[in-house]
């Protein structure tokens, strides 16, 4: 019997840009080395519903390997305990992105932490990844505003290329280390 694949929960604000382009990125990389991963997208404060806007498309069109990526189906969602109870880690963007589960979601405070921060300490290995990221005590980690990827909303799309880029290069480092 297969075990099921890790579920990763990416999250930004909006569910727009960086939260989505991460989780494309993630099950890339994760057929790449072949990790199978089940990954799913929301934001801190969404509008529901909404489509990718067209500087995230061109950010992920920019990375070669995601070029030609269908992407249409995407639609914006808020952060739910739905999405929290089937996650086996929480990948937040920024710092605020941590607070905000741990003052609404306490219960997945231990699985939540930076995309840095996971790069960073998650250690790799044979042993489950709930085992792993239990090790890091994540629900008591201080957090450092030096590990947020920047927000690109309002930017140009080279703004959104230079987050994509960023985010590729890290994602690249988690999947490794999942």
């Amino acid at each position: 019997m297969t075990p099921d694949p890790p579920c990763i929960v990416t999250l930004c604000t909006g569910n727009a840009a960086r939260s989505v382009m991460a989780a494309f990125m993630l099950e890339h990389w994760g057929a790449e080395v072949g990790v199978p991963l089940d990954v799913v997208s929301a934001g801190t404060h969404v509008v529901e519903g909404q489509p990718m806007g067209m500087r995230t498309r061109a950010a992920l069109a920019s990375i070669p390997a995601l070029a030609d990526l269908k992407v249409s189906g995407h639609r914006s969602k808020q952060l739910s305990p739905e999405h929290l109870a089937r996650a086996d880690l929480v990948v937040a963007m920024e710092a605020d992105h941590v607070r905000f589960v741990r003052r609404h979601h306490p219960e997945a405070a231990l699985r939540c932490a930076t995309l840095r921060r996971l790069c960073l300490d998650l250690a790799p290995g044979e042993d489950q990844l709930d085992a792993r990221v239990a090790a890091l005590g994540l629900a008591d980690l201080p957090l450092d505003p030096t590990e947020d990827v920047a927000d690109p909303a309002g930017g140009d799309v080279e703004v959104y290329v230079a987050c994509a880029s960023e985010l590729w290069l890290l994602t690249e480092q988690l999947t490794r280390r999942i």
